[in-house]
Parts: structure tokens; sequence; C-alpha cells
């Protein structure tokens, strides 16, 4: 369920957590308005293309260009502006039981494809009051790791939140409460089955 916070309140949560000075503002000159200002954006896409998160993803037909491919390919697609990751499956119709497609290429801000029509799933960056309640906390905590040495100068308070945001790096990332986050999102999500495989049928 989205919490309805905005960028200035989690960020004051952040520092609130660091024992630091709230902002009332991101332009109000202070060194903590500074320091939120110039990293929560750049933090926010970190941690939304750490993982696939079920509230950061569209579906969208791609936009056909005008141009011709120069290559093996028939076709040219503009991607989407506020992709923030690459596509997550490509798919040649929009009807019930579509599956992803293979035969296509990424090229800069492009798709090449011979497929005349195409649709899209991509990571996007939703707007703070649309985040759901788990990544706004886990969004916190990454804010109180990354601001923790230029708000506090202490280096072992950015060692202690990494961990509590995502582990030790032995974890890769997936520790701490990024652990719980993605077990929470995980559970919005129904479990993937092979529907139809060559070997399936073969042994059947």
């Amino acid at each position: 369920m989205a919490t309805g916070d905005s960028k200035l309140t989690i960020c004051n949560d952040a520092l609130i957590m660091l024992g630091g000075r709230v902002i009332s503002s991101f332009s109000e000159g202070t060194d903590n308005a500074q320091v939120a200002d110039r990293l929560y954006d750049d933090i926010k896409i970190m941690c939304l293309t750490m993982y696939p998160w079920s509230f950061s993803f569209k579906k969208v037909q791609l936009a056909r260009t005008l141009n011709t491919p120069v290559t093996e390919w028939k076709y040219e697609y503009q991607i989407p502006g506020d992709v923030i990751s690459g596509p997550r499956a490509l798919f040649d119709t929009s009807s019930p039981g579509a599956r992803p497609v293979t035969w296509w290429e990424k090229y800069e801000d492009k798709i090449l494809t011979s497929y005349e029509r195409v649709w899209i799933d991509y990571q996007f960056d939703p707007g703070e009051d649309r985040l759901p309640s788990y990544f706004v906390q886990l969004l916190k905590y990454m804010l109180a790791w990354h601001f923790a040495e230029p708000v506090t100068d202490q280096f072992t308070k950015g060692e202690y939140w990494r961990n509590v945001a995502v582990g030790t790096p032995q974890e890769n990332g997936r520790g701490g409460y990024m652990r719980q986050a993605m077990n929470i999102d995980g559970q919005s999500q129904p479990n993937q089955m092979i529907e139809d495989f060559s070997l399936i049928a073969v042994r059947n």
C-alpha cells in the first residue's frame, strides 16, 4: 500500500535516523539540504534497479520510427523515455497468453526487430506517492547509508546503515532489510510455471 510520502519526508526520516537536522526544502541552502537534493534521485533509481519490484513495471506498445535499420532487422522502435533499466520482455501482440519474443536487439535508445508491432515490459520510476511502505522503508535505510558520511563525518555510521539496508558485503546486496522487502514484494506475484516446453512434452 502506498504511504503518501514525498521526497522531502523520506529524506527527513533518513536524516533523523542519522541524528541530523531536518530540512524544510531542498533549496534552503543548508549542507543537509544540498546532500539530500544531490543524492536522493540517484539513490532511488539505484534502489529500484536492484530488484524487479512489482510496482515499478509497466506495459506499453512501442512507437515505430521512420528510420530503416542498416542491419538484418526491418524496423526500429523508440524506447520510452521513462525507462530506467533494460527491457524486461518484448511481445509481438497484446493478446492474452502472449509469450515473450527473442528476435530483437537494443541499440542506444532504440529496439531493432523484424516484428511489425511490439509491446514492451519495462521498469520505470514511480512517484513517491505510489511507492509501497516496504520500499519506502528500504529507501530510507539506503539514504541513511549514503547520507551518513557527508552528514555526520562518521564512516562507521555508513557501515552500520549499509548493514541495516542490504546486509554485509558478503551478502551481495541481498541481506538486511532488502531481503525482507523482496520477500514482501514477491508475495504479490504468482509463481512462474513452465506451461509448454519440448523436453517436458517428450518426458510425458
